[in-house]
């Protein structure tokens, strides 16, 4: 493989390490608002709104404003304060302090402590919620988990829909509790207000879609040749390449979890992870682009742009029907072990343009 080739695919990750802030290490939010891990020390202030792009953001002392921002964690202790409102969109949020305003949340897991209050109201769409603490307004849930323990304390009304709702004998209620299976909870993010809302599947379906294609064609014009390696291997060994791909799906992540468990490989491990999830991506373009190959080449057609536009419609259509997931991973497996391979210098040298058979058009181009 050229030295050129290993450049372009370095600068290329690179640039998503950037971008992601991958490379980023704990920082106060007074340095930057963005990194790794965004924290307000306990005893430190932060004037004005603090909005933060992270893997975690912890707010141990006070923010003197609003918070918003979007990251994987969001803590705010029980020494934590904000004086304004609380607006986050995250994996999970706990609040175990004091905030002025209002705390709009969308997140996976939500868990308002006991020695938390909240000046103004409660609106979180959620998959979990736990509420233990004060809001002095009202409170609006939407989950699939709803539990509110005996030590909550609501100043207003109580209005939630829930899959499964529990009120403790000792929660305190003001208002009434009131379930309405048409609820939509608004989350301001970064001052804009996002719907909860479902879209139909096809919708989902006809972005990936569209977003693959344009990815295959940069994949295509930027490194054809490379590509053309990928789709060699692909289709000559697709069992071998599956195996491969079965291999790095596995042992990737635990490598990154054991980087994880070092102080020192912390960084490292979440850029890992970052890169692996864009790597993931690729391949499964690349294992569409396989899929189509083969394909076309049962009717002895050669096209690569036939081959990515057959290969990414198939992948996309067959995940709308019942156990389309499973051809889908099968063909994530084996573009990711293609592309394992290719690295690796199977497939032919890149500067051969006899290699890879993805479409007599690419012949004179790559």
């Amino acid at each position: 493989m050229s030295n050129t080739f290993v450049t372009r695919l370095f600068a290329v990750v690179l640039a998503v390490f950037l971008l992601t802030g991958g490379f980023a290490g704990a920082v106060s939010a007074q340095e930057a608002p963005f990194g790794t891990t965004v924290t307000v020390a306990e005893g430190e202030t932060h004037q004005g709104t603090l909005e933060v792009v992270a893997g975690t953001v912890v707010v141990a002392g006070t923010v003197d404003g609003d918070l918003q921002g979007v990251a994987g964690t969001v803590v705010v202790t029980d020494t934590g304060r904000v004086t304004g409102d609380v607006g986050v969109a995250a994996g999970s949020v706990t609040v175990d302090g004091a905030v002025g305003g209002d705390v709009e949340v969308a997140a996976g897991v939500l868990d308002v402590g006991e020695t938390a209050v909240v000046a103004g109201i409660l609106e979180a769409g959620a998959g979990d919620v736990r509420l233990d603490g004060t809001v002095e307004g009202d409170v609006t849930l939407g989950a699939d988990t709803i539990v509110v323990g005996e030590t909550a304390v609501v100043g207003g009304s109580l209005t939630y829909d829930a899959q499964r709702f529990s009120l403790a004998d000792g929660a305190s209620v003001a208002g009434s509790v009131v379930r309405d299976d048409s609820l939509v909870v608004s989350t301001p993010v970064f001052g804009v207000e996002t719907d909860s809302f479902a879209l139909p599947q096809w919708v989902g379906a006809a972005y990936g879609l569209l977003v693959n294609l344009v990815l295959g064609a940069v994949l295509l014009l930027v490194a054809p040749r490379f590509a053309a390696r990928v789709t060699s291997v692909g289709t000559a060994q697709a069992i071998k390449s599956g195996g491969v791909g079965l291999l790095v799906l596995v042992g990737v992540p635990v490598a990154l979890v054991l980087l994880l468990l070092t102080i020192v490989g912390i960084p490292l491990s979440i850029a890992g992870f970052l890169a692996f999830g864009l790597v993931l991506w690729v391949t499964t373009v690349y294992g569409a682009l396989v899929l189509g190959t083969w394909l076309l080449s049962l009717g002895e057609y050669e096209s690569r742009w036939a081959a990515l536009a057959v290969g990414v419609l198939l992948v996309s259509l067959v995940g709308l029907v019942p156990l389309g997931g499973v051809l889908q991973f099968l063909v994530l497996l084996v573009g990711l072990g293609a592309f394992a391979l290719a690295l690796r210098g199977e497939g032919g040298d890149e500067g051969d343009e006899s290699v890879g058979a993805v479409g007599g058009d690419e012949a004179q181009t790559a």
